[in-house]
């Protein structure tokens, strides 16, 4: 039997989590938290590095981050479709790990996949919860909460989470990548995300996600439903 998780983070292509929410991830690690990642893809499509290279990126930025369990689906990178076979795939995946919060990519962004990424991890969740859909032995399962991580394109977040103890060991994580960010000795193709630029706009996003709750950095999200509070003086 798989370990129950309590956050499982989808996304379309490895170190999207790594970029949008891997210090929210390490924060919960650090309360205690079980926590998973499920590429949906190997992101073979990407300009620089291969498919195999990035296999050992994820491994490495796993173990720094130290999560429990990390998976990767092998959809095609760039043509993955909302689908029924694919929609499967994930519910088993939900019913693997019972997650209580899943973190999927964002609704909309620059990158084709992502907004197609966070719709069917959505509609999996759903039907996820549905008796009537058998996988094998697994039960039926619907996380409690799904939540959006902000990536390239800017949204308000309705949920930012202080990573400021984390952000050096997020830098590592994303880092870890060496094939597709800034490394002045590589001979690769620039891309939109290989210049120092790029990285200096990953802090200026972290540093502006933190302005927003008074703390240095933080990473947002976005919820499709209302968010419960019992007691409006919780912080």
């Amino acid at each position: 039997m798989a370990l129950k998780l309590d956050i499982l983070a989808f996304a379309a292509h490895p170190d999207d989590i790594e970029l949008s929410c891997s210090g929210t991830l390490m924060h919960h690690i650090a309360m205690g938290k079980k926590v998973g990642i499920v590429d949906l893809t190997r992101g073979e499509l990407g300009t620089r590095g291969s498919a195999e290279l990035r296999d050992e990126e994820a491994l490495k930025s796993s173990k720094i981050m130290g999560i429990n369990a990390r998976e990767n689906l092998g959809m095609p990178d760039g043509f993955f479709e909302n689908n029924r076979e694919n929609q499967f795939k994930i519910i088993e995946i939900i019913r693997k790990y019972q997650p209580e919060l899943v973190l999927a990519n964002a609704l909309n962004d620059r990158h084709i996949d992502h907004g197609r990424a966070a719709e069917l991890i959505h509609n999996a969740c759903f039907l996820s919860g549905l008796s009537k859909i058998t996988t094998g032995s697994l039960a039926a399962w619907r996380p409690k909460r799904i939540l959006h991580y902000i990536q390239d394109y800017y949204a308000t977040p309705d949920v930012v989470v202080d990573i400021t103890p984390w952000y050096e060991k997020k830098k590592e994580c994303i880092l870890a990548f060496s094939s597709q960010f800034y490394n002045p000795e590589s001979k690769e193709p620039e891309t939109p995300i290989s210049s120092l630029g790029f990285f200096k706009f990953l802090e200026a996003r972290s540093r502006e996600m933190g302005r927003c709750i008074g703390v240095e950095y933080g990473e947002g999200f976005i919820s499709p439903t209302p968010i419960q509070l019992n007691n409006l003086l919780e912080p």
